[in-house]
């Protein structure tokens, strides 16, 4: 017979970590100076913003995102040259790093601007495997507008866009889209939050509230205008100190899945993870159509819904997680062919209130 002999294998089950993207963006604006232009950035809660750049939009942008999204921030920021574009930035970064959202600091004013800034980052499904969306800034108040003059302009500018993958944030203060993407950024909260929470606290270092030409200062009810045409803006309550955010509104269509940018975010967060496990069983027989292969592969597909999910709870208060638990049917596996397998899988966002209405009764019963 022939000699013995003994062999170990290493095997590999995909057990490990993905990297997380979330919170870390990219900050496209032209330069302040040549000496800047055409280079990627690494920031963090501790870079010198003032002496890293000089004055431009970029910079206004990036010390507001810093400000607002606190400890350990980190982004990127890339400079354009008078002769480059977006497309240029985002090709460029992508090559170094991986972003969950595209910061566009230069006001953005025409639809065809808007949604060229919407189809590079669909591109990134594409060419990368990499899920994301773009904050777009759009024109402040003219020096010469009304309020009435600009609510339409913005309205007219957005309508008939259908681009869930754009968050469009009007420049009324200067640095608005700073402001949004560092609260978006803040730790303290869930990417599942959104900007609306009011516990998340006053936004920081918001400009200076607009007039129009005939000294009308910006009002709740132009707000809820704007608000009302799918932009994202500040906002504020009578008798509470303090300004806080309205919605991050995209501009996804009427009735779909994708009005609010907290539901963009787990979703894009879960296709990110999802993916990195569908490679890893590529060609792979632990996935196959046995019973107990499906069965099997339904735990390890849904692992990271599963840890999305976790709620902790400190001195009795539950801080849910990204999403709600999975349940029995929220994961189906599908064998099309020999080769060929879909999985189906549901992510459900917590309910979170917008709008709270209170009742308050008398009772002048006799006790």
């Amino acid at each position: 017979m022939p000699l013995g002999n003994v062999t170990v294998n290493n095997q590999n089950q995909a057990q490990g970590e993905v990297q997380a993207i979330e919170r870390h963006f990219l900050f496209v604006g032209l330069a302040g100076k040549a000496e800047e232009a055409s280079q990627l950035f690494s920031l963090n809660a501790q870079s010198d913003l003032e002496s890293m750049f000089v004055d431009s939009n970029l910079r206004t942008q990036l010390i507001a995102a810093q400000l607002n999204a606190g400890q350990n921030w980190t982004a990127a920021a890339y400079p354009l040259a008078a002769d480059e574009t977006i497309a240029t930035a985002i090709d460029h970064a992508n090559e170094v790093q991986s972003f969950e959202t595209i910061v566009v600091c230069d006001v953005q004013a025409t639809a065809q601007k808007i949604s060229e800034a919407s189809d590079l980052v669909l591109a990134l499904q594409g060419s990368h495997g990499r899920w994301c969306s773009a904050i777009v800034a759009l024109p402040g108040i003219a020096e010469l507008e009304t309020w009435p003059q600009y609510e339409a302009k913005l309205a007219a500018l957005v309508a008939g866009l259908a681009l869930p993958l754009v968050v469009p944030v009007p420049q009324l203060n200067g640095n608005n889209v700073g402001v949004l993407a560092g609260r978006l950024c803040n730790r303290s909260v869930s990417i599942a939050d959104s900007p609306m929470r009011v516990a998340t606290g006053s936004v920081a270092g918001l400009g200076i509230m607009p007039a129009a030409t005939d000294e009308t200062p910006l009002s709740l009810a132009t707000l809820n205008t704007l608000a009302k045409a799918r932009l994202s803006v500040p906002q504020w309550y009578p008798d509470v100190a303090g300004v806080y955010w309205g919605d991050g509104s995209t501009l996804e269509v009427e009735g779909g899945d994708y009005q609010v940018i907290e539901n963009l975010r787990v979703v894009h967060k879960a296709s990110r993870e999802v993916r990195i496990r569908a490679i890893l069983r590529v060609a792979n027989r632990i996935l196959n159509s046995s019973p107990a292969s499906i069965e099997l592969n339904k735990g390890y597909f849904m692992k990271p819904l599963r840890a999305m999910s976790k709620t902790t709870t400190v001195n009795g208060v539950p801080f849910p997680g990204d999403i709600t638990p999975p349940k029995v049917g929220d994961i189906e596996i599908v064998w099309l062919t020999k080769t060929q397998v879909t999985i189906a899988m549901v992510v459900r966002p917590y309910n979170s209130p917008k709008s709270i209405t209170v009742n308050i009764m008398l009772d002048l019963s006799v006790l």
